[in-house]
Formats: C-alpha cells, sequence, structure tokens
C-alpha cells in the first residue's frame, strides 16, 4: 500500500489493491489498524493532507494529481471500471481468481504499468506457476521469504505456534497449516481440499497428460450452466472401463449459441423464435479441434429445464435445437455429497486428463469445504467461490460416469435420466460389471 501511494504521487493514475473476496476488503484493508502504532493502516498510507477518502466504495484520490487508488475483490474483477491501471497489488494471490490476472493482463500492458503479488502458498496452484513464471522472467522479481528469513518471531514464539496449531487441528494437519503459513511450503496439502487423495494419486500415477481424442468411440459433454456465475464445459470420453477427460472450457455471460459454438467447433447462431438455426462451418478459434468429435450426449445440469426471461425457453430446449432431443438430456439431480462421492470414485479408478484441462484441474485442486472456527472442524458442504462451477463441472461428469447409461456408440440412444442417490447408481454399476 505504501508502494502503491509513492507512486500515485510520482507517476498519475489508476492503482487497484484485490483481496480474494470483496467481502475481505474492508476488514482487512479498509478498517485494519496497525498493532504496532494503533492507527489505521489507511491514516498511515494516505495521509488526509495530501489525499480525499471515500468509504462507502474504499476509493481514494490524490490531491496533488488526481491518481486514484481503489480495493476491491478479484471475485468481482469483471465489474472493475474506470481507466485501464497503472499498478494492481494481488493480495493473498494463492486464493484470488486467476482469472483476474488474464482480464487485466492487456489493461496492464497498454499502461506499462506494474503488477504484485504477495501470497501464503496453497499447494502447486497458479500462485506457484506464478512465482516460478516471474523466477524465470529477467524483467521480473520473484522473492520467497519464511519465517526464518525474516526474523520477525523468535524460536520460542514459534514453538508455540506450532504447538497451538497441533492441538487446534490435529498433529498431521496442524504440521501442514504451519509449513504454509511460516515455512511458505508449496508442498504442504490444500486443507480441507475435497479431492486432495485422489489428485495425489493421479500425481502418482501420471494421470495428467496427453489423452487424445479417439474417433471411434463417442464424446461426451457435462455442463454447468451459470446464471449468475460461469458456465464450465468438461468432454470425456468412456473407453474400456477408463475415464478420459479430454478438454475443459468456461467462460460466463454468454448466449446458448455461443457454447453451441464451442462444442461443435464452429458457430452457430439460434434463432428460436422462427425456428432456424444457422451454422457457420470452418470458422477458425480455438475450439476448432471440436469439429472432429462425434457427439453421444450433451449433458446438462437440472436447472437446465429452467425457462429463462429472455427467451422463454430452456437451456435443454436451446440445446436441443442444435443438437437434437434426443443427444440432450438432464444430469441425475443427487445432492452435492453425493456427487463428490461418485466423482471420488471416478477419480480413483483409471481416470485420465489432458494437459488442456490444466486450469480446471487446478480449480478443482483447490475446491474445498469451508471452515468452522467456532466448532474446529470443516463444514460438510464445500465453499463457493471461484473453483466450484469447474469442479460442479467435473461432479457431473463423476456423477453420469456412476450411472453408467453414456451410449458407447454415437448411434445408441440415451437411456434416459435419473434422480437416483449415489448408492443406487453405485449398485448398479456393481450388478452390471457382475452380469458381464
Amino acid at each position: 500500500m505504501n508502494y502503491a501511494a509513492c507512486e500515485m504521487i510520482e507517476k498519475p493514475g489508476t492503482y487497484w489493491h484485490l483481496l480474494p473476496k470483496a467481502n475481505q476488503v474492508k476488514k482487512a484493508i479498509w478498517e485494519s489498524v496497525d498493532f504496532h502504532t494503533g492507527r489505521r493502516r489507511l491514516d498511515q498510507v494516505f495521509p488526509p493532507e495530501i489525499f480525499d477518502r471515500r468509504e462507502n466504495d474504499m476509493f481514494v484520490r490524490c490531491k496533488l494529481n488526481g491518481s486514484t487508488w481503489q480495493a476491491f475483490g478479484s471475485d468481482n474483477y469483471e465489474g472493475a471500471i474506470g481507466s485501464g491501471p497503472r499498478g494492481i497489488v494481488y493480495s493473498e494471490w494463492a486464493q484470488a481468481n486467476p482469472s483476474a490476472r488474464a482480464y487485466f493482463r492487456p489493461m496492464i500492458t497498454e499502461t506499462q504499468g506494474w503488477e504484485l503479488y504477495l501470497t501464503t502458498p496453497r499447494g502447486k496452484n497458479h500462485a506457484h506457476q506464478t512465482f516460478q513464471a516471474a523466477q524465470q522472467d529477467p524483467d521480473s522479481y520473484a522473492e520467497l521469504l519464511t519465517v526464518y528469513d525474516t526474523g520477525v518471531l523468535t524460536a520460542d514464539q514459534l514453538a508455540a505456534e506450532l504447538r497451538e496449531y497441533v492441538s487446534t487441528y490435529g498433529e498431521a494437519m496442524g504440521m501442514m497449516y504451519y509449513e504454509q503459513e511460516y515455512e511458505c511450503s508449496f508442498d504442504a496439502a490444500i486443507l480441507g481440499a475435497v479431492f486432495a487423495t485422489e489428485f495425489r494419486l493421479i500425481d502418482q500415477e501420471a494421470r495428467i497428460r496427453d489423452v487424445p481424442h479417439d474417433p471411434q468411440y463417442p464424446v461426451h459433454v457435462a455442463m454447468d450452466i451459470g446464471r449468475s456465475d460461469r458456465t464450465t464445459i468438461w468432454w470425456f470420453q468412456v473407453i474400456a472401463g477408463d475415464v478420459r477427460v479430454i478438454d475443459h472450457y468456461w467462460s460466463n455471460g454468454k448466449d446458448p449459441d455461443h457454447y453451441a459454438s464451442v462444442i461443435l467447433g464452429y458457430d452457430v447462431q439460434i434463432n428460436l423464435i422462427d425456428k432456424q438455426i444457422e451454422v457457420i462451418r470452418g470458422a477458425q478459434n480455438d475450439w476448432a479441434h471440436h469439429m472432429a468429435y462425434n457427439y453421444g450426449s450433451i449433458n446438462l445440469p437440472h436447472d437446465g429445464r429452467t425457462k429463462t426471461f429472455a427467451t422463454n425457453k430452456s437451456a435443454e430446449e436451446q440445446f436441443s435445437a442444435v443438437f437434437g432431443a434426443g443427444r440432450v438430456r438432464i444430469t441425475p439431480n443427487l445432492s452435492v455429497n453425493d456427487g463428490i462421492m461418485a466423482t471420488r470414485q471416478m477419480l480413483k479408478r483409471r481416470c485420465y486428463f489432458d494437459t488442456r484441462c490444466e486450469f480446471g484441474i487446478n480449480a478443482c485442486r483447490q475446491y474445498h469445504y469451508e471452515w468452522d472456527d467456532d466448532k474446529k472442524m470443516f463444514r460438510d458442504r464445500p465453499e463457493h467461490d471461484w473453483t466450484s462451477d469447474h469442479a460442479d463441472g467435473l461432479r457431473y461428469v463423476g456423477v453420469l460416469v456412476a450411472e453408467d447409461k453414456l451410449p458407447m456408440s454415437a448411434d445408441e440412444p440415451l437411456k434416459g435420466p435419473s434422480d437416483r442417490s449415489f448408492n443406487d447408481l453405485v449398485e448398479v454399476v456393481r450388478k452390471r460389471r457382475a452380469e458381464a
């Protein structure tokens, strides 16, 4: 914050300070008190003689040259408005939505500005990649400082901290927490990660690799459709008991014809009023390789039947207009926990991911349960953050595989949706394997 304040005076422009979530900003930044001085950090960094402040939107303006500074959450990065920033501070970058960086990067390039990433590690996620890239970039600076490097705490204080972590979280988890927070370890497990054990096994067996599409078998699609959140799409094949996840895509604020275009690999325009579909083949885009896919099923979430106000049509109806009603279905509406169990079963067995899915994989690695600080335990529901939509999409893949109703050839008809529980699905699969 001090660095940003100095930059505001020397180089007029727009400056931003981002935390992972908007609801963290007021407490952690705007109202934070420096325990060394007993004063608000904001008063120390932005003295009223030089800076004006707006409390309602946490906005600061420099009286000398009009430079501005604002704090907000990276979970609402698309809501950032105004001129392109000259400087951005990402605080707790490991917990932030990595899409914010890609969104703001063109703005920073245009203003020839800078980005500063501050974080405690949370496993080998996007923050680890940012750190490694900075180490290799001669135009960047990277530094990792443990508590032993900074000397902030004495040996006795550190021993007390470790004892506190162990007494609160248990020996194994307490040690991981200590290594993460004080030793800046990227190897410490992500606490409360839903699929931690499964992805550890996947890494050990090197099941994230080049997984080519096999044209002899149909490709299936599992979608999590976002209305206020993002839409995620996972492509997969089931071949001789193997689940091959071959691609992943996400976006938000797009119409159904955009997602249909991504799935098909060329541009599609849907006109449901005149019942016309215009297909523009051969379009050059990042998903043109999907043109080679022979689709067996397009699977939508349970709210795919909900009609939208704009078109009075459901997603199921709109996608059926493109792919045919026989190929579009609704994924069984299991509880989140049943879906997680189905996904764990899938990940433990022969499930392979193509490297194209890296962004989605990293999100699913960080998908974690909420922590109840009063009870000192994780709640039985995952936290809803930027990872949730990607993990929900993968969860639908797990449910579909457990249900065992996917066609094995593109010409084979779908066997219809089901609302059975996870245990019911497991029993179906067990019986079919016994009969085989």
